[in-house]
């Protein structure tokens, strides 16, 4: 009975289906080499983001976070508080 009682509580918590995400982001503002290092420190300070790769030469940030602790909204606007506005290029499960 312990055992239906604690699964009910992590179903009603949500976190039997927290899951890693990984969202490719577009970022055409990034105009120099030192750009990317800004745009990742950004998003690393995102709560639930678990990586960050930024590439200069594509102009886009692959970013692997927790969909539990922050959504895809939560990523693009540290990117745009940081001065480099994003879109969602692809977003994968």
């Amino acid at each position: 009975m312990k055992n239906l009682i604690f699964l009910f509580l992590l179903l009603q918590s949500g976190l039997l289906f927290a899951a890693e995400q990984t969202v490719i982001l577009s970022i055409s503002g990034m105009t120099c080499t030192v750009c990317p290092i800004t745009v990742k420190k950004s998003l690393q300070k995102v709560a639930g983001v678990k990586s960050v790769t930024v590439s200069y030469e594509s102009k886009t940030a692959a970013v692997v976070f927790d969909d539990q602790l922050t959504k895809v909204e939560n990523l693009l606007k540290a990117t745009e508080n940081a001065g480099y506005p994003a879109t969602v290029s692809k977003n994968t499960h």
